[in-house]
């Protein structure tokens, strides 16, 4: 059997379940070389060398890609602040080795009003009404604040707020959820105004899908739709959050969507596509990430990103046909035309710590203060695997290794995905496998992918479409 080294950049559950793709390899030895945020337990019993950089900056990544080129294939890369940095572009240059992310350039993520002017210029229907304020166009707050009323008479404050630059001051704010006056409104703007650019856009009504396509700079290939719950609490309330868990269903589309709906999303991914590429190298692995809503008008963009989803690839990757080590040798050869998955629903339910999400602020009864700081116990939830074999994988997160004993840290600790011929058992196994994770005073939501949640979405989507209030 072929010895196969593969680098991979991790942070979190996302890039665990990228080493579980590789290492289900059936015709390849791979030997994993992970350079990781933390001591994630799954990343260091799997893989040969471990390396942690807590804040995965690309010069130390780079140096311990150097250290091990020998060994290693090509790398792959989980998280974005990596991609953004330039992680490709130098490891290539200064080692060789052959990485499955885009270039800098590509990036597009790193810049919220760059995706909305080139959306503008390449698919103008798919954006929002937006406005672009930028600290060097004004003289005073005062200035900036006429601006930004007159924008707002203008949508009749139905706005979203949006930082250029990711995890600049506040983040997303939207109003109704995060403000409900335009004094909130408007210290939400100057918190990230003070950062640099910010976008005020309409607020729009539908159901959100994630779009995610396997890229080998020529092809696009389209995984299945998946829905993220963004929300901390049940019934989507509370803060946003990095995605509580998802879904996927037995085939491409989601229950609330059409085929036709399906087919508009490729449309646009490949026309962005086809028209914002200058080459066929710069844009690999899962440079279309892309948070689509669902309208009355047909689908719009809220966001794109340059990286595969977390918790969403979660959804995909577990149920992968193809051999992974395959699928990105041809992602690098530039040959990848299609990929094939298992005829499968799968749920992803996250457990995360009690401060994520405002939870222990907001619930501080439900919260067992005696185990906070404990140890995250697996091993139960890890036994269901000699019930459900492969119809259940446990993929730790923001945890760490100490002493033998896994520890949470502050952001979602572990996910179950729960894989079934139906989203309610996928579900139901999921859900077993969350349920037996002990410690650390975890906590997680009850309702993703239920069939309430589900028939909620339907019921709007028909509302939309036939044009009720």
């Amino acid at each position: 059997m072929e010895k196969v080294g593969v680098l991979v950049v991790s942070y979190g559950a996302r890039a665990v379940a990228m080493v579980d793709a590789l290492k289900r390899s059936l015709n390849y030895d791979v030997k994993i070389y992970v350079a990781d945020k933390q001591r994630n337990p799954f990343n260091l019993k799997e893989s040969v060398k471990h390396v942690v950089i807590p804040d995965l900056n690309v010069d130390e990544i780079c140096k311990f890609a150097e250290a091990n080129k020998d060994e290693i294939d090509f790398g792959i890369v989980g998280p974005e602040k990596p991609i953004i940095n330039g992680v490709r572009d130098l490891i290539e240059e200064r080692t060789g080795i052959p990485m499955i992310c885009p270039t800098k350039e590509y990036a597009i993520e790193a810049s919220k009003v760059k995706q909305r002017l080139l959306f503008e210029k390449i698919v103008p229907e798919v954006n929002p009404k937006f406005k672009v304020f930028n600290p060097k166009d004004y003289e005073t707050i005062e200035d900036v604040k006429k601006a930004v009323y007159r924008w707002l008479d203008e949508l009749k404050n139905n706005a979203v707020v949006k930082p250029d630059k990711p995890a600049a001051g506040k983040g997303v704010g939207v109003w109704g959820d995060h403000f409900t006056t335009r004094g909130q409104l408007f210290e939400h703007f100057i918190e990230n105004f003070k950062y640099g650019p910010v976008i005020i856009e309409e607020k729009i009504e539908g159901e959100e899908s994630s779009f995610q396509a396997f890229c080998d700079g020529k092809h696009l290939v389209p995984l299945p739709e998946t829905r993220d719950y963004k929300r901390a609490f049940n019934d989507d309330k509370g803060p946003n959050t990095g995605g509580m868990g998802s879904y996927k269903d037995l085939d491409d589309v989601l229950p609330f969507m059409t085929k036709a709906d399906r087919k508009r999303e490729i449309e646009i991914v490949n026309k962005i596509f086809n028209e914002w590429k200058q080459d066929n190298t710069s844009l690999k692995g899962i440079p279309f990430y892309v948070a689509f809503i669902h309208t009355r008008e047909g689908p719009k963009i809220l966001e794109n990103n340059s990286r595969p989803g977390d918790p969403e690839i979660q959804n995909i990757l577990p149920v992968l046909k193809d051999d992974f080590v395959d699928v990105c040798f041809k992602i690098l050869d530039g040959n990848l035309t299609r990929v094939e998955l298992k005829k499968a629903a799968t749920v992803v339910t996250y457990k995360v710590p009690p401060n994520y999400g405002g939870y222990m602020k907001a619930f501080p009864n439900l919260v067992n203060k005696e185990e906070i700081n404990k140890p995250v116990e697996l091993a139960e939830a890890y036994k269901l695997k000699e019930k459900y074999g492969e119809k259940i994988q446990i993929y730790p997160a923001s945890m760490e290794l100490r002493e033998g004993k896994t520890y949470a840290l502050k952001s979602r600790t572990v996910c179950v995905i729960g894989v079934s011929d139906n989203i309610e058992e996928a579900r139901k196994i999921s859900l077993e496998g969350i349920r037996a994770i002990k410690g650390g005073a975890l906590w997680y939501r009850t309702d993703i992918a239920s069939k309430e949640h589900i028939a909620k979405s339907v019921k709007h989507m028909e509302r939309l479409r036939g044009g009720g209030n």
